[in-house]
């Protein structure tokens, strides 16, 4: 029963935040229709205007980072199920987009004798949680959002050239996309 509960939980955790994201993308869109009558009748004049009112508001607050967005932050840390929703989808766009991109470093993670899995880097050195000479490494699961972390002593590691982008297509399209290059 325990662990059909954590499948669900981490079901909802890979559902909510997609769905949230693409119902406020659904919501302006329809919003808009309603605001602009001339839009119902031009097929995907909504659909442009709610791409370049996103594009404002990205860059009004890679201008002016003041503390309206600290503010709406801690206004949804106060409650408890959209503090979950917004950090989990603020997390993972943060993860693969902006400027502080949390997967940047692709390697290969030797797991037995002759496997090795691709994967990222997500903090290089556990010395200061007592594990010296190890890394923690995030190894995403192909056709899928989700993934898992290991840890692993820095001697299996291996640093890739590619891009991590490129890394990341490789490994989401199960190795069919794409190359990787140590």
């Amino acid at each position: 029963m325990r662990n059909l509960l954590n499948n669900f939980l981490r079901g909802l955790l890979l559902i909510v935040p997609m769905a949230a994201a693409i119902y406020v993308v659904w919501y302006l869109y329809n919003f808009l229709d309603s605001l602009i009558p001339i839009a119902k009748n031009i097929p995907g004049l909504s659909f442009v205007i709610v791409i370049v009112t996103i594009t404002i508001i990205g860059s009004f607050t890679k201008k002016y980072n003041t503390g309206l967005i600290n503010w709406f932050e801690e206004l949804v840390k106060k409650v408890p199920l959209l503090n979950l929703v917004y950090s989990s989808i603020k997390d993972l766009m943060t993860s693969f987009m902006g400027e502080k991109k949390k997967f940047d470093k692709p390697v290969l993670v030797k797991v037995e004798n002759n496997l090795y899995k691709p994967g990222f880097v997500t903090s290089e050195d556990l010395k200061n949680i007592g594990l010296p000479g190890k890394v923690s490494v995030y190894l995403p699961h192909s056709y899928n959002f989700s993934g898992n972390v290991f840890i692993s002593d820095k001697k299996n590691i291996t640093p890739l050239s590619n891009p991590s982008s490129e890394v990341m297509k490789y490994i989401v399209s199960g190795g069919i996309s794409g190359k990787i290059k140590v």
